[in-house]
């Protein structure tokens, strides 16, 4: 693995948040909304879909829940791991996997990773990717 990194859910308000976390830790943000990664339209299209804050060597990542989810106020986390290769990506994915329940398959997404989504035996959400490109 790469890192570990926090992920934080919002129930739309991901951009405003990932903005002041921006001022205050006077990092660098990047933000895809829902309807420019053509994965919804109506309601949802101007949600965050994926927002990094990288802070020096330091990330923080965040995005909206899709409306209808269910959200809980201080429960909207996950452990995000970035993997080293699709290889890794793929093991890992599939043994935390095991005995819990994915809800996001593994898939290509529109900021360059292969991504997934699951929740394990134990309830935590795993969030897995692998940058297949450098980001510039």
């Amino acid at each position: 693995m790469q890192t570990i990194t926090g992920y934080l859910f919002f129930d739309g308000n991901a951009r405003e948040a990932m903005e002041h976390y921006k001022q205050c830790l006077n990092g660098t943000l990047e933000v895809t909304t829902f309807g420019e990664g053509a994965c919804s339209t109506g309601e949802a299209k101007d949600r965050v879909m994926h927002a990094r804050l990288t802070l020096r060597s330091s990330l923080l990542m965040a995005s909206d829940t899709m409306p209808g989810m269910p959200f809980v106020k201080g429960n909207g986390f996950a452990i995000a791991l970035a993997c080293e290769s699709m290889s890794e990506i793929n093991t890992v994915f599939d043994a935390l996997s095991a005995g819990g329940k994915v809800t996001k398959p593994l898939g290509d997404m529109p900021w360059g990773a292969h991504f997934g989504m699951l929740t394990d035996k134990f309830g935590t959400e795993w969030m897995l990717s692998f940058e297949k490109s450098p980001r510039q």
